[in-house]
């Protein structure tokens, strides 16, 4: 019985712990070109080119539709107007195919920003942002990354309460220090 119920334990924190360590903070940021969607059309979405526009904030995700990652994608895209008042591309990423992500980009990212589709998690696992209990699928993991595609701020987190607000938080003091 003991024994049943420290196999539980552990079983049950594998569940609240990410796979892997995200990438840290001041590591080069792995380049990626990835289909997208948003407002329901699709397109190519690469991360070298958004990058020459100012920071990018990159957030996986694990599942379209799924009740976490609806709270996410609503509350990322209420503080969409704000990232981009800072000069911030904001962009999902998840194991997902690019048709189910178009149906999200318009109904749980209400069109405010891009989500692109990673179904073989290659990128994620470049991120160092996979589900060790959920092998193929991503991590709840934020990076805000600058221009330079130097990591400047990460948070690994399943609850998606303090992803928009840290990411946001971040976006703000880079801002502070490289003004427009």
């Amino acid at each position: 019985m003991i024994r049943r119920l420290a196999l539980g334990a552990v079983l049950a924190a594998a569940f609240v712990l990410p796979a892997h360590a995200a990438l840290k903070v001041g590591d080069t940021a792995p380049d990626f070109s990835a289909p997208a969607s948003q407002a329901g059309k699709q397109f190519p979405f690469d991360l070298a080119k958004a990058l020459k526009k100012g920071p990018v904030v990159l957030y996986f995700f694990p599942a379209a539709f799924t009740q976490g990652c609806t709270i996410e994608a609503h509350e990322f895209a209420d503080a969409s107007d704000e990232y981009k008042k800072l000069g911030a591309t904001l962009i999902g990423v998840t194991a997902g195919n690019i048709n189910r992500l178009t149906e999200f980009s318009v109904s749980e990212c209400r069109s405010k920003f891009p989500v692109a589709a990673d179904p073989d998690a290659k990128i994620a696992a470049e991120y160092k942002s996979t589900l060790a209990i959920y092998p193929g699928h991503s991590d709840r993991t934020s990076y805000v990354i600058a221009p330079d595609g130097k990591v400047i701020f990460v948070y690994s987190n399943l609850n998606p309460d303090q992803h928009v607000t840290k990411t946001l938080d971040a976006v703000k003091a880079w801002r502070a220090q490289h003004p427009a």
